[in-house]
Parts: structure tokens; sequence; C-alpha cells
């Protein structure tokens, strides 16, 4: 491929604008510096960019003093997807504990807060939140990242999430559009097909996203996934029925378009990440989205020489190119107003998280079951993680059992033998079982089965999507994995 020199023509200022890369470090790399001199308009956190608050504000106010109006995005919904949180876990429950609780006044609120958190580091981008529909309960990717699988509570729930985490001067970039609920492939790993009928898409896929429209969402993200009802050649990202004949065309939507993770298999895998960001800005996305896993200069100037060749070559419209990158500086230009406007919605909520959290909580308890009084043992059964979610964030109950149960020890079990194993872990203590979608697991449905059998007293808490019928002498659905959820359990177990 031809290098093109990083000058300050317009095609190629176009070309890096509609770019958001991720990167490496706590710190700002000089290249990442240097492209926003450039014309590099956004960047994408992760959660191995930040170490503390202190630290991702220092970060930001790098990235602010080569260009003041960067969108600085990140993957923050709270609960189980974290990044501000990465290595202690949320302190906001997800999208499946608040759809529990069925208050849209508490989810505005918790989006608030965190936006509040977001903005005080200097975020002004959240790839959030999910409006997908979790329509099919096997779901590997979306799970408690959905509000849930009734459409018209999804709908309801995503526009107060709007509006709360915008009060806060923060874009809302509502996704996966248009709809990665009736999902059972992980677009991570390869291309989800959904095989339903246009009238279905309408009435469960697309509600959310019109009441995320109507609440004046800022971004819309695109997903990686085929609906051959609306388009049978080209996965969503990159087909112009989806995005500009109906996202923008039937559903009105004039905001920003950013595509999910470029190097996501579903993408890569089929058509490279050059010749994928081509097709998706040519099919009416206006920003892409790359960093998660590729994170250096090297990808920068490979997606920004690719759309500069496109356009000279006559397949990418250059009015188009143009379009895209209007838009992203029109979101910088928002975000600019918004950030000088007082939040409006009422005061601050610190512990409106841990509120939600308890409120989110299903007991379903034996009629003897008492709190516990001594340190028990805490069988994990721990799937895999996905990629969303990632294995760096801790989940459970075990470490807020064991601030209140001084002496609770804890061991993580998986596979086939997973039930006799935790059971001589255990020994004679008392047992708090641990589970995350068990009806997605079998083998975690027998560890279950042989721990029950043997020890009937045991406690099962299911962090996950509470698909399977509760059992044990108490049952606990969390609806989510994040901190707080476990925190809220423990507190029942223990009786504080």
């Amino acid at each position: 491929m031809t290098t093109f020199a990083s000058g300050t023509d317009t095609l190629t200022r176009d070309a890096l604008t509609v770019l958001q890369p991720g990167f490496t470090g706590t710190t700002a790399p000089d290249w990442l510096l240097r492209r926003l001199g450039e014309g590099l308009a956004s960047v994408g956190l992760f959660g191995r960019n930040i170490a503390t608050p202190e630290q991702l504000a220092a970060l930001t106010a790098q990235l602010r003093a080569e260009r003041d109006d960067v969108l600085v995005a990140i993957d923050e919904e709270g609960g189980d997807v974290t990044r501000l949180e990465v290595r202690t876990g949320s302190s906001f429950p997800g999208n499946h504990a608040l759809g529990a609780v069925d208050d849209v006044e508490l989810t505005r609120q918790v989006a608030s807060e965190l936006g509040r958190r977001l903005a005080a580091c200097g975020v002004n981008l959240n790839w959030a939140p999910s409006a997908d529909v979790n329509s099919n309960p096997s779901n590997p990717v979306i799970g408690v990242r959905s509000f849930g699988a009734d459409t018209a509570l999804v709908a309801r729930h995503t526009a107060a999430y709007v509006a709360g985490l915008q009060s806060a001067g923060v874009a809302a970039c509502t996704k996966h559009f248009p709809g990665h609920g009736d999902t059972a492939v992980d677009s991570h790993h390869a291309l989800p097909r959904i095989d339903a009928a246009l009238d279905v898409l309408s009435d469960r896929e697309l509600s959310p996203f019109r009441a995320a429209i109507a609440a004046g969402t800022r971004a819309m993200m695109s997903a990686h996934i085929l609906i051959p009802a609306l388009d049978p050649d080209h996965p969503a990202t990159l087909s112009r029925p989806v995005l500009t004949d109906l996202l923008r065309g039937d559903l009105g939507y004039t905001g920003l378009i950013v595509t999910d993770g470029m190097e996501m298999q579903a993408i890569a895998a089929t058509y490279g990440i050059e010749r994928g960001s081509v097709l998706a800005i040519a099919a009416g996305a206006d920003a892409i989205c790359v960093g998660g896993g590729l994170a250096d200069d090297e990808t920068v100037r490979r997606l920004r020489d690719a759309l500069v060749t496109a356009v000279r070559s006559g397949e990418l419209p250059e009015e188009r190119l143009a379009e895209a990158a209007e838009r992203v500086r029109e979101l910088a230009r928002w975000t600019a107003t918004a950030a000088a406007a007082p939040a409006a919605g009422g005061g601050v909520r610190t512990d409106v998280g841990l509120t939600a959290a308890r409120r989110a909580l299903k007991l379903t308890a034996a009629a003897d079951f008492t709190p516990l009084a001594e340190a028990p043992y805490v069988v994990a059964f721990t799937p895999v993680a996905n990629i969303a979610v990632g294995d760096e964030t801790p989940w459970g109950v075990a470490a807020e059992l064991a601030r209140l149960l001084p002496g609770t020890e804890t061991g993580s079990f998986a596979g086939k033998d997973a039930g006799r194993e935790a059971l001589g872990a255990a020994g004679d203590r008392r047992i708090v079982a641990v589970v995350r979608d068990e009806h997605r697991h079998p083998w975690m449905q027998t560890a279950l089965d042989v721990l029950l059998t043997a020890r009937p007293d045991t406690i099962v808490v299911e962090m996950g999507v509470p698909q399977a019928a509760p059992r044990g002498t108490l049952h606990i659905a969390t609806h989510g994995a994040a901190r707080v959820c476990g925190r809220a359990a423990a507190e029942v177990i223990a009786g504080k």
C-alpha cells in the first residue's frame, strides 16, 4: 500500500479524524500526540490505560494539551464491563440489575453518577449503554449487559440511561445497532447471524434504539452481525441498508455512528481492518473504533492510508469521508458545550450504585435459613470470561464475605470434576457456591448437583442471568457480577 505524507491536507486530516484508536500505557505515547496534531480527533481508553482516577485525569489533560477538543472515549458500562474499576470491580451494577429493579429514575441516577465520575476524569464519550434485548438466554456476549428480555423495559431504561449520562456532559453511545440480543455467537470470535423477520426486528430489536434517539443519544454503535432480512450480504457495520437507509432514513437519526471494534474477528477475519474500515465509512459509519487489541501507530497509519487510497481511487466518495469527519467534530463541539453546563436533575448520589445493587437482589430462601455467623468456604464455579468483560476484573462474594466474616476462604473450580473438587476443598465448612449463567454451562449444573446432594444447606449465588431454577437453602440472584452486587449478596448471607 502507498504511504502518504502526514501533512495537513484536508483529505489526510479527515481520514485521521474518523479514527478512534487505542494505545498501551498510562501516559500518552509520542506517536499519539503527534497524530492528534495531524488531525486525529478521538482516542479510546481501556483498562490497560487506567490505574487511578488521578492518573486518568492527568492522561486526559495530556491529550487535551495537544488538542483541546479531543473526544476521549471509554467502554464503561458499569456492572461486569468496567474500565474505571477494572482491577477492583465496579461501584455500579450493570444494566440487568437496573432492569430487575425497573425504576427508571434509579437508572437515570446511576448513569448520571457514572457520567459525573467519567467527566471528572476528563472522559467525554462513553460507549454505553447496551440497548440490546437479550431475547436469547444463551447469548454468550450480551447477557447481564442487557436491561432484560422485555422490549418495553429495555426501551425505557435505555432512554433513562442516555438522559442520565448526558446530563453529566458525557455523550452516550447506544449499542449495538440494530440489536445483538438474539445471537448465540460472540462477534469477538466470529460473525453472528440473526434470522428474524422484519416485523420482529422492528418490534423487538429496534424499539430501544428508537427510544435512545428520542432521548437524544449523541452517538450510536453498530453491531458486527448479519441480519439477512435487512442485508443478506454484509454485517450491519458494513451495510448501507442498515446504517444509511434504516438508521439515518427510517429512524431519522442524525448523530454520530461509531463502529464496534474493527479488530473483532467478525470483521477482521473476513474483510481485514483496512478493507472493513473503508466499507464501514462508505456504508454510513462516521467513526472507526479500533484499539481493543490493536493499539499502535502502524495501525493508525494503515487505516488512514486505506481511507485516502479509497477516496483517490473513487471507491469512497470524498464527500462521504468529509461528512463523517464533520460529525466527529460536531460531537466534539457538543461535549465542550455540555461540559461547561451544570448537570441537571438533582444532586450527587455517590452511594447510588450500592443502593441499586441491594434493590436488585432476588432472594429465594428455605424456611429454616438463618444468616451465617461463622466464616464459610466460597466455591466459585468460574466460566471462561467473554472478551467484553475480560478476566482482569474480580467478581464473586468472597472478598466481601471475608470483610463481614473474617476467615472466609475461597477456591475457583471448573470442569467435569468441579463439584467433587469443591467438596474436598471445603471440608466441613459451610459452603457458599457462586455461579454465573448456570443455565449456559452443563458442567456447572452438574457441579452444583454434586454440592447440593452432599451439602443441601449450600447457599447459591447466581451472578449471571438467572434462568436456572433457584436451589439451595438460600438462592440469591444478583443480576450481575459487579463488586457492589457481591457486597449486597454478602450482606444478606451474613445478616448485616
